[in-house]
């Protein structure tokens, strides 16, 4: 699973994929969630980096 870091807030997905202008992310069952635009997206993480450790990343 994946965490898209918005000024926002945050979107989780399981898949994501490249696009020439952002990503467009999905759901376990391949649906699409959001497109963000590159513009907008401050991270991009794997889960398992906020389940590894407490401390803050950002």
């Amino acid at each position: 699973m994946y965490r898209a870091i918005l000024p926002e807030g945050q979107i989780l997905c399981d898949r994501y994929e490249h696009v020439e202008t952002g990503l467009e992310l999905y759901n376990e069952n391949d649906q699409f969630i959001a497109f963000v635009p590159y513009s907008n997206l401050h991270a991009l993480l794997d889960e398992d980096v906020y389940s590894s450790d407490e401390r803050s990343i950002m």
